[in-house]
């Protein structure tokens, strides 16, 4: 295939100037020659590489990155070199014996490395095959600091290059890069020497090796081999994602104008777990884990297959929108997390539009991204990262979510068809090279003839959430003229300091005709809308922005929201409940809401409705109302369990089956006795008989009964997970073996983690599930057991995960603990995560006590 784009793209990009950290650009790579020869066995690899390198400037030393690998020769143009290098930066510096003229020349290394037993570099996934025999594959993850960990590498997005990559492989099992294979080469002792293609010029963390003893199924789209690749035994279970991704390739092909450029796309499923991501754009070989690829239906709710198509059209968006384009620093990391997560979401619903997407995204990401951003905690989208562990905090819900939710904005003020020939724009003129956010600005502003450049940089260079307030409304002459204020919305006082934004926002009457406006903090803004219905603000939640009524514009909203699209009934909701919890309006608003939602509401209202009374038992725990509202929860929800029925029906939506899940879990943890009954009468009939527990219930009714295990139920529970063969079954009962309410289970499980039980990434989850109900149990032993958390959580997870096994807690001296430990183990640049835990813990305890009148004054309706 011929790529259009010259080799020194992807180093002439304009962008600021170099982060601390970053490499020089005096000499960058051209193409990669890599060899790597595995020991799967002994988890050791050797390696030998031959870079061509284009050297700017003549230099005598050159640095390129290198972690955790044993360098033992380099030569330079075939002569030796001396190497240097530095652990704690990660890097390698060949001197050589006289300065390098400028041109081309070849750098030359041979090394050993490690592989390892969680997701980092060149690692391993053990499991047990169908059959009870043992097995391990290999796989790499590089994003975003660790194909370092593979070879010495420029291991930074704006240093693109070729790659041709060969391995062996063992007997009986089978090597996949990101290109097809080009000759495969049998050796005596039976095992393949793979030669792959040469890639395009791309990033190196976008690079994959992989190998095993798996499957391959292959269907064609526009030319594409598209594959999924798994391990033998399990090949149908990838049907489902194989169909969504055929159709897929058409979808983006179209719509960023750019032909996928490699001949092949593999999608592969890895039966392990991460702490740290669930799947990974390589570029021509993504990377999941089974469970977002791999669809059981025997195991798995029929809405599964929902999860399983967002999780594809969100890793397939990056071969584009990350692959093909790539950000040229991690400071602009949104640019590749931000738009896929706004695509997986608008592919999803363009061709499931029976899923809702949109409105789903409204009632969760959005949601979820605001919760972050209304904190001191919060930073901008574009955000500083100058080392190794800021990369790794870089990927956080503000990146995606927020990412995502602004990127909506930008189509909804600019309209679908405008947005997306700026996003062709953009694709045809950057393709294979790196880009900085301004440079989608430029060409969206060209694409619509008008400069979105500061509405879009309010967004993404400043933190924080906008609230637009209705200060009053007025009917004249059959028009309401509408009167709108800005503030800002917080969840602290931090949070609440002022700052302004230019907020895109359409305002509407219910019955007759929309306005928009660009609502700013210098001054009120007065816009008239036809029509003299109930007026609704940032109609269909296309904006960024938290909306506050005045008394009689709420009123009318409550009076007629039935009337309100599905989108503006859940924003409402969205809304209504944050505002209370910032201490904005009384939660009486909220309830008021609540209680327009009835019988026959879309699912995801109910949805939503159990996530917000989830929410406030959360922060009353503790209180003289928990119970109460604990009852109050199950005599509302369990109606609504009681219409949709445990068990699936032929052609229900998705979204049922979704609010199904939900509501068995939620009502299983709120102690309900029927669920918690029939939750222990499924798992004593399912011990003889698999099919007894339907895969749609399956995952809540075994919450259930971990969440409310008696010691005896909980050894029920190990004996299961110690004789499963499914490595995607086992992962999920080690889980259920932290989620037990009862201490003395808990501190069973802890034990587990000193034991060669469990896998590394086995013994991270089940930390993480023991936290979710222990949270100052949890985190007081990983304190007091740091090395051995240390050795089975991945680097990249360093800096978040002890400090968020605390999130939950609600003693008093915790954010204190929490801050001592940050002090003392963390970087000082690497400390967000604890900040925000102890932003969360914080607010939790404030929003506690304010919503306990409101919550009172529900309960005694």
């Amino acid at each position: 295939m011929k790529f259009a784009a010259p080799l020194f793209l992807a180093v002439t990009v304009s962008g600021p100037a170099l982060a601390a950290g970053q490499l020089p650009r005096t000499v960058v790579p051209v193409l990669y020659e890599i060899d790597i020869q595995p020991d799967a066995t002994s988890l050791i690899f050797a390696g030998t590489e031959t870079v061509t390198v284009d050297v700017r400037q003549a230099t005598r030393t050159m640095t390129l990155n290198a972690a955790d690998l044993n360098v033992t020769a380099a030569t330079f143009d075939g002569k030796p070199a001396r190497i240097s290098t530095d652990a704690a930066a990660q890097t390698l510096t060949v001197t050589l014996p006289a300065a390098a003229t400028v041109g081309q020349h070849r750098l030359a290394f041979k090394w050993t490395g490690k592989i390892n037993q969680s997701a980092a570099g060149l690692f391993a996934i053990d499991y047990t095959n169908v059959d009870g025999s043992k097995a391990r594959m290999l796989a790499t993850q590089f994003e975003a600091p660790d194909a370092r960990r593979f070879a010495p590498m420029w291991d930074e997005p704006s240093f693109k290059a070729k790659f041709r990559l060969s391995s062996t492989a063992p007997a009986g099992e089978t090597a996949y890069s990101n290109m097809p294979a080009t000759s495969v080469t049998k050796r005596a002792d039976g095992s393949q020497l793979y030669r792959f293609g040469e890639t395009p010029v791309m990033s190196s963390y976008l690079l994959f090796l992989g190998m095993g003893d798996i499957e391959r199924r292959t269907v064609t789209a526009n030319g594409t081999e598209i594959g999924v690749i798994a391990r033998r035994g399990v090949i149908d279970q990838g049907d489902y994602a194989l169909g969504a991704a055929k159709r897929l390739l058409s979808y983006y092909n179209d719509y960023f104008g750019q032909p996928y450029p490699l001949p092949k796309m593999d999608m592969i499923a890895g039966p392990g777990s991460s702490q740290f991501f669930s799947a990974m754009e390589n570029w021509g070989a993504i990377f999941y884990f089974e469970p977002t690829l791999l669809f059981d239906p025997s195991r798995t709710a029929a809405s599964g297959r929902q999860s399983v198509h967002v999780t594809v059209a969100h890793e397939m968006a990056h071969q584009w929108f990350g692959d093909l384009v790539t950000m040229a620093w991690w400071d602009d990391l949104w640019l590749n997390e931000g738009f896929a997560s706004w695509m997986e979401g608008k592919a999803t619903a363009d061709l499931n539009p029976g899923w809702k997407a949109g409105a789903s995204a409204v009632a969760f990401e959005r949601e979820s991204a605001m919760a972050i951003d209304a904190t001191s905690a919060t930073h901008p989208i574009v955000r500083k990262v100058e080392t190794v562990d800021q990369i790794g905090e870089a990927f956080d819900g503000i990146t995606y979510m927020k990412g995502q939710a602004v990127i909506g904005m930008m189509e909804s003020t600019l309209g679908a068809d405008v947005f997306r020939d700026g996003i062709r724009r953009y694709m045809a003129k950057y393709k294979y090279g790196n880009t900085v956010t301004n440079q989608l600005w430029t060409e969206l502003s060209a694409a619509s003839g008008r400069d979105i450049g500061g509405i879009a940089r309010d967004f993404t260079l400043q933190g924080g959430v906008p609230l637009v307030t209705m200060t009053g409304t007025q009917c004249v002459g059959g028009d309401t003229k509408v009167s709108l204020g800005q503030g800002r919305f917080g969840l602290d006082m931090p949070s609440k300091q002022p700052q302004t934004w230019r907020v895109p926002l359409v305002v509407s009457t219910i019955g007759g005709g929309s306005a928009n406006a660009v609502v700013t903090g210098a001054k009120p803004t007065s816009l008239t809308v036809k029509g003299c219905g109930t007026v609704v603000l940032n109609a269909g939640k296309g904006s960024y922005t938290r909306a506050m009524y005045d008394d009689a514009g709420h009123a009318a909203v409550v009076r007629d929201y039935g009337r309100l699209s599905l989108e503006d009934r859940l924003g409402t909701l969205g809304d209504d409940f944050a505002l209370a919890l910032g201490g904005y309006q009384p939660l009486d608003r909220y309830f008021a809401v609540q209680a327009q939602v009835g019988a026959g509401a879309d699912p995801l209202e109910w949805s939503m409705v159990a996530a917000k009374l989830e929410r406030l038992a959360e922060l009353l725990a503790g209180t003289p109302l928990e119970q109460r509202l604990r009852e109050r929860t199950r005599t509302l929800l369990t109606p609504v369990l009681g219409r949709i029925g445990f068990e699936a029906k032929n052609g229900e939506s998705p979204l049922v089956g979704n609010l199904r899940e939900r509501l068995i879990e939620q009502l299983g943890s709120e102690g309900d006795a029927n669920v918690m009954a029939r939750a222990r009468d499924y798992v004593s009939r399912m011990r003889n008989d698999p099919a007894a527990l339907p895969g749609a219930i399956r995952q809540p009714i075994l919450s259930t009964y971990a969440v409310n295990a008696t010691p005896a139920e909980w050894d029920i529970l190990l004996a299961m997970t110690k004789a499963e063969r499914s490595p995607v079954t086992k992962n999920g009962y080690v889980r259920l073996l932290g989620a037990s309410a009862d201490e003395s289970n808990a501190q069973r499980a802890l034990a587990l983690l000193k034991t060669d039980v469990l896998t590394d990434p086995q013994k991270a989850s089940l930390l993480r599930a023991i936290a979710g109900a222990h949270a100052d149990l949890a985190y007081d032993w990983a304190v007091a057991n740091q090395a051995t958390v240390d050795g089975f959580i991945e680097q990249s997870s360093r800096t978040g995960f002890i400090v968020g096994l605390a999130s939950g807690s609600k003693d008093p001296a915790m954010p204190a603990k929490v801050a001592s430990y940050a002090k003392k183990y963390l970087p000082a640049g690497s400390r967000g995560p604890a900040d925000r835990v102890i932003a969360q813990m914080k607010i939790n305890r404030e929003a506690g006590d304010r919503l306990q009148a409101g919550t009172a004054r529900w309960l005694g309706q």
